[in-house]
C-alpha cells in the first residue's frame, strides 16, 4: 500500500465514496462532503489515503484541528478501510501515519470516539496503539443511516492517544506481541461476568459498588453479529455496559487496557483507579 496526503477535490470525492461503502450510509448528511474535507486538510487537518498497486483507494484516515484545555490537538473523525483490506493491518498503518504527521506538526495528543462494544476496535486502540479512556459519551451521534448503527444508541468512548508517552511507544514497538503484565491483573474482580446462552453471551448482573484498584468489564467479541440477529440483546448489552462505564468513570477509574479472547467469545476491559 502507498500512504499519501490527499490534497485534491478528486481525492476527497474518493474518500466520500469510501465513506458510503464502509459505513453503508444512505443519507447524504452522514457523509463528510468533499468541500469540507479539502478545506480542513488545507487548514491544519490530516487527511491520508491508502492506495493499492493499481491506484485504488483502500482506506483513509481524517482528523481536524482541535483544542482541549488550551492544548492544540487533532480530533480523528474517521478511519475507514475497505472490507477486502481489513485483515492486512491497514487500519493500524493509517493510524501510525497519522501519528507521524501529528508529531511533525508539534502535536502530541490525538483523540477520537469509538463504540466500546466493538471488540476488534478496542483491541486495536488499546493493545496496538496504547490509548486510555476517561470519557463516555451517551448517544453522541444520534441515529444515522448506517446499518452498523441501527437498533442501538451511538454510545462512544473518547480515546486519548498521547503520542509521546512511553506506554504508547512500547505498544507500537511490540507490534502486537503480548507485553509483560502485572500478575495482579488476572485476579482483578469482574464487574459483570457474562453468561453463555446458545450462540451468544449475555451480560451478567453488574456490581457497581466495587472499590478494588483494578477491575475487569466484559463485552461480547461479536457485537456486530448480535446487532444483526438479536436487537433486544444488542440493546441489553448497550444499556448494561453504559451503566457500568458511566458509574466507574465518575468514581475516578479510567480504562487502560483490553484483552480479547475469541475462543471464549468475549473481551475484557481493564479499569484502574487514577492515582
Amino acid at each position: 500500500m502507498i500512504i499519501r496526503d490527499l490534497t485534491t477535490i478528486d481525492d476527497c470525492r474518493q474518500v466520500a465514496a469510501l465513506e458510503r461503502d464502509v459505513w453503508g450510509y444512505t443519507d447524504a448528511e452522514d457523509v463528510v462532503p468533499p468541500p469540507v474535507l479539502i478545506v480542513s486538510a488545507k487548514r491544519g487537518g490530516i487527511l491520508l489515503g491508502a492506495f493499492d498497486a493499481g491506484g485504488v483507494m483502500k482506506g483513509f484516515v481524517y482528523s481536524i484541528p482541535a483544542i482541549k484545555d488550551g492544548r492544540l490537538t487533532q480530533w480523528s473523525h474517521m478511519l475507514g478501510v475497505t472490507r477486502d483490506a481489513r485483515d492486512a493491518g491497514l487500519g493500524l498503518t493509517l493510524k501510525l501515519a497519522q501519528r507521524e504527521r501529528s508529531l511533525q506538526m508539534g502535536i502530541d495528543l490525538v483523540e477520537w470516539t469509538y463504540d466500546p462494544l466493538q471488540a476488534l476496535n478496542a483491541h486495536l486502540n488499546f493493545s496496538r496503539l496504547g490509548v486510555v479512556v476517561e470519557e463516555y459519551e451517551e448517544n453522541i451521534y444520534g441515529e444515522s443511516s448506517s446499518p452498523l448503527h441501527r437498533g442501538s444508541p451511538t454510545d462512544r468512548f473518547v480515546a486519548e492517544w498521547n503520542l509521546r508517552e512511553a506506554h504508547v511507544e512500547r505498544r507500537i514497538a511490540a507490534k502486537g506481541m503480548p507485553l509483560m503484565r502485572d500478575a495482579g491483573i488476572a485476579s482483578a474482580p469482574v464487574v459483570n461476568a457474562s453468561v453463555a446462552r446458545d450462540r451468544w453471551i449475555v451480560p451478567g448482573a453488574a456490581a457497581l459498588d466495587l472499590g478494588d484498584r483494578r477491575l475487569l468489564v466484559e463485552i461480547p467479541a461479536n457485537y456486530d453479529d448480535i446487532q444483526k440477529s438479536d436487537d433486544a440483546l444488542a440493546l441489553e448489552w448497550r444499556l448494561a455496559s453504559r451503566a457500568i462505564f458511566q458509574s466507574y468513570l465518575r468514581r475516578g477509574y479510567r480504562v487502560v487496557d483490553f484483552f480479547l479472547s475469541k475462543e471464549q467469545r468475549r473481551g475484557q476491559y481493564l479499569l484502574a483507579l487514577k492515582s
